[in-house]
């Protein structure tokens, strides 16, 4: 088997729980996903079958998110599974909300939560913390293409907002800073991922709706952006062996700049190159029974 499956992950589960599923219907171990959502959360989680899980690198990694966020309140994970630390009486209104998200767009500084699988001298953050004990967290840059409120409930001071960033970036901290921000604390009770890269959730299917595998296999050069070029015969041949090829033709480079193409035989990706002073060196080797 080879290609991507674009899985919606249900409440409750983890991001390794959808892989073991599918390895277990499979029935190999080559599976893998491309970028972990919290138990808690749902929505688009793509998984990458067989080989596939070579081309993870490839994929582009722009996110979409749908976050609900609670305002009056802290919690120690940013999040509504998590302690609460701190309660605030100040009401915020829906106007003030729209102001403060402004202030999201573009680049950020953004601190990961202390609840998180980032690593410090070989140390998940998470285990720092069920430990007690301190240790510094670094901010990072991530971008915010577009953050808007879709939603503002006065009475129980809940936002739904729609927020597209860039890989990295961390919900729950948004959901804390915009608490911040507006002086009466936040904290993220809900999230769905609309979108990651190509794969979009108006064409994901529910885990717990496969049955067959093959059924909703995506191949991969549908979903890529990168060029392909177009093996002959002798090229092909030529790739399956690992061997660099001369370059019989100019390929756009507008989409991605670092000279890395598909090769392509019959509709199926034979192999990864990149173009080097007019050849086509393989990087990446894919065979077909």
């Amino acid at each position: 088997m080879f290609g991507f499956l674009n899985i919606y992950k249900p409440k409750g589960w983890t991001s390794f729980d959808v892989v073991a599923k599918i390895r277990k219907i499979v029935n190999i171990k080559s599976v893998g996903h491309t970028g972990t959502l919290d138990p808690f959360a749902t929505g688009v989680l793509p998984v990458c079958i067989g080989k596939s899980t070579k081309l993870i690198e490839y994929l582009p990694d722009d996110k979409e998110y749908i976050a609900t966020v609670k305002f009056g309140s802290n919690t120690d994970t940013y999040d509504l599974e998590g302690q609460v630390t701190q309660t605030f009486d100040k009401k915020v209104e829906k106007k003030d909300v729209e102001y403060a998200l402004k202030l999201f767009e573009g680049e950020i500084e953004q601190t990961p939560p202390i609840y998180s699988a980032i690593k410090v001298n070989g140390k998940k953050l998470y285990e720092y913390a069920r430990n007690g004990q301190n240790v510094e967290i670094k901010s990072r840059k991530v971008y915010i293409y577009k953050i808007e409120l879709l939603e503002f409930d006065d009475d129980s001071q809940i936002a739904k907002i729609k927020i597209a960033c860039s890989k990295g970036t961390y919900i729950r901290s948004i959901a804390y800073d915009l608490g911040a921000k507006l002086g009466c604390g936040g904290y993220l009770i809900a999230l769905e991922r609309t979108k990651a890269g190509m794969f979009n959730i108006d064409n994901s299917i529910n885990i717990n709706e496969i049955i067959n595998i093959k059924n909703h296999l995506i191949n991969p050069l549908d979903v890529l952006p990168q060029p392909k070029y177009i093996l002959n015969d002798e090229e092909k041949e030529h790739v399956s062996h690992g061997r660099s090829i001369k370059q019989r033709y100019s390929i756009d480079f507008s989409i991605n700049s670092k000279s890395v193409v598909f090769l392509v035989y019959g509709g199926k990706m034979y192999g990864v190159g990149v173009i080097e002073e007019g050849l086509i060196k393989v990087k990446k080797v894919f065979k077909y029974d």
